[in-house]
């Protein structure tokens, strides 16, 4: 936090006292010896694998080393009066089981759906005084056409059946989120009948092979491919194009040219909302309210919470097998199984005894790219953001681009390639990639009247700067300023709207959400560490070398972005291993 706002930081929720803050007052001073179940680390898909655990009849406690819950999908009232998703900002990718199975409508979750969804304004003299462009993008298709088609009639024809090319590819791949990767160390070195069980998770390959038919390699491609090459086969205008490659970028020190990068462009059609494909949204109280929910549900069931208990060690047996961890204030507490939604990093190389894994797997483990470029500023701001592309009424309501994603510095791929470039050299981009979302435009809740909150997700930032050099507060402060000049420029009168900032560069998210650099996927997001290799060859299916212990984070399968399906997959493996036990 800068000079612009100091205040104090309090969790927040969708209410001042949520269910399961009632129910964590209730046990807290109740810490029992033993669990069938520890979950390490209260994310959203560690609640939601203690919820599930617990359902299933195990019983279950989960542990938190800070003072609220949700990991990186938290709500935190950083400047006194403003409430902000700290971290992780926009809802799409949950899965549609958990929000049904975990009932979080009933216990609290409500949901602002985005529509229009994307704004990217351009930065362009207007000849004779008009307004510079801007592509607005939504659900209306024959208005994202018209849309389009000031950039290119062409690219406006093509964009339906680039939409539907790609839904058929989410459709394909989203079996694969919901269930646990083909156990490969099964196939080479289990038993008979362990080999004929794992040949039940070839089923969500072949249903995708199916789906996908004939049009299999110009898919694969897809996976493959550059975000830039996939783009370019299909338009020909470089706003279209600039502001889709922001998905195949966002969060991942890669650009649009580098090869694999078109997979993470599923992610602007794979997400889903109360039944609406590819739909995006506002959690009514910001992220930390979708934790809640999960947890409110987890609780229900019978789940405990302790927050501010820090787990230092999993214990193991002479066996080598798990038998519960050690809290840093030297509590020691016995389970059955303990499941670690920490990063891989955190877990195997900090909190697991080095002699019960393998040394190859700790090798592997320590080589996982981390990299991020991310540097999160939340914002408070005295009135809405001006843009020349699309002027402010005189009342300064919310206008229909204010709820978008609002793309900055994205009116080519180039300006993002040369923003990476950047980086690669040690150096905060001289024109960063800002993906700027103003989430108090639909929920009023978040700030005080006439107020609102403003994320700034940006990019590119290296975790060490040029000459090893850490970040501190005079670079933190020098990297905001150029963001704010930036957005100055496409909405004059921006500076003087800030009433205070928080900044949190990639060394920052690591101290504070335990994020492995700053990753908000605890390790890349690239081919070489998805499905069989998430996060290692061979140990892809939660269970790690070591017996009893398993991953559950966004570090396994299928990686982050607000989905919980690592916690709900794990459960159901953990569960199975606990009845054959």
């Amino acid at each position: 936090m800068t000079a612009y706002g100091r205040g104090l930081s309090r969790a927040m929720g969708a209410s001042p006292h949520p269910a399961w803050r009632r129910a964590l007052s209730d046990t807290r001073g109740r810490l029992k010896p033993e669990y069938d179940a520890v979950v390490v680390g209260a994310g959203k898909a560690g609640l939601a694998g203690a919820a599930y655990l617990q359902r299933f009849g195990v019983n279950t406690a989960v542990f938190e080393r800070r003072h609220v819950i949700g990991g990186a999908a938290v709500t935190e009232e950083i400047i006194p009066g403003f409430k902000f998703s700290r971290a992780s900002y926009l809802l799409s990718l949950l899965r549609p089981q958990i929000y049904s199975e975990l009932e979080l409508k009933k216990h609290g979750l409500r949901l602002h759906l985005r529509n229009p969804y994307s704004f990217t304004p351009m930065l362009e003299e207007g000849a004779g005084g008009k307004v510079p462009r801007s592509l607005l993008l939504g659900t209306d298709m024959a208005e994202n056409q018209k849309q389009i088609a000031q950039f290119s009639r062409k690219d406006a024809q093509a964009f339906p059946k680039y939409e539907a090319f790609m839904d058929r590819l989410a459709l394909a791949i989203e079996p694969l989120l919901d269930s646990a990767p083909v156990d490969l160390e099964a196939f080479q070195r289990g038993s008979l009948l362990q080999r004929l069980k794992s040949l039940s998770t070839l089923k969500p390959l072949w249903q995708a092979g199916c789906i996908l038919g004939a049009q299999l390699p110009l898919y694969y491609q897809v996976l493959t491919a550059s975000a830039a090459k996939v783009l370019d086969q299909w338009f020909e205008s470089e706003p279209l194009k600039a502001t889709l490659a922001t998905d195949a970028v966002i969060g991942a020190m890669t650009n649009p040219y580098i090869p694999g990068s078109g997979y993470v462009l599923l992610h602007h059609v794979m997400g889903s909302l109360e039944g609406i494909r590819g739909a995006w949204g506002y959690v009514q109280g910001g992220m930390g309210a979708l934790s809640d929910a999960i947890a409110s549900s987890a609780t229900a069931h019978g789940v405990s919470i302790f927050t501010e208990k820090t787990v230092a060690k999993v214990q193991v047996s002479s066996g080598g097998r798990v038998q519960g961890v050690v809290l840093q204030d030297g509590s020691e507490v016995r389970s059955k199984v303990v499941l670690s939604n920490t990063s891989p990093q955190i877990t195997f190389l900090k909190l697991t005894p080095q002699e019960w894994l393998p040394e190859e797997f700790v090798v592997r483990i320590a080589q996982l790219d981390t990299q991020s470029p991310v540097t999160k500023i939340n914002v408070a701001v005295n009135r809405l953001p001006d843009f020349l592309a699309a002027p402010n009424t005189p009342r300064g309501q919310p206008l229909p681009h204010h709820q978008c994603s609002i793309h900055l510095n994205c009116e080519d791929t180039l300006l993002v390639h040369r923003a990476f470039e950047d980086a690669l050299d040690g150096l905060p981009s001289k024109r960063p990639l800002i993906d700027l979302c103003i989430p108090s435009s639909l929920d009023p809740t978040l700030a005080p009247p006439g107020c609102h909150v403003v994320s700034l997700f940006t990019q590119y930032t290296p975790y060490t700067l040029a000459g090893g050099k850490p970040w501190d507060e005079q670079q933190r402060n020098a990297y905001a300023d150029r963001v704010f000049d930036c957005i100055e420029a496409y909405a004059p009168g921006f500076k003087g709207s800030v009433v205070g900032r928080d900044i949190l560069t990639p060394p920052d998210l690591e101290r504070v959400f335990g994020l492995p650099g700053g990753n908000i996927f605890h390790c890349a997001m690239s081919l070489d560490q998805l499905y069989f290799a998430r996060p290692v060859p061979l140990h892809s299916g939660y269970r790690s070398p070591l017996r009893g212990l398993y991953l559950c984070g966004s570090g396994a399968h299928p990686g982050g972005g607000v989905m919980g399906a690592a916690g709900r997959n794990a459960a159901h493996v953990v569960f199975r291993d606990l009845r054959s036990m």
